[in-house]
């Protein structure tokens, strides 16, 4: 008899500024892998998905888009 492993990825995490403080972010999972979103800082930081056009964020920065760690 043989196992079969499931790999599951982490969650793409958008990792944002919070308005309780420079050290404290807030998260958002998002639906797609870290390589399908485009990060743009500037005054208005935006984050966009190519393949669907959408506008994900736009606002303070910095923001980052990540995997999230594995849970213990």
């Amino acid at each position: 008899m043989s196992q079969t492993e499931f790999f599951i990825e982490p969650a793409t995490i958008l990792r944002m500024p919070s308005w309780l403080g420079s050290q404290v972010h807030e998260d958002r999972e998002l639906p797609l892998t870290p390589g399908d979103y485009k990060v743009t800082p500037g005054d208005s930081w935006t984050v966009t998905c190519p393949k669907t056009n959408a506008t994900i964020y736009s606002g303070i920065g910095p923001v980052t888009i990540t995997r999230a760690h594995a849970k213990d």
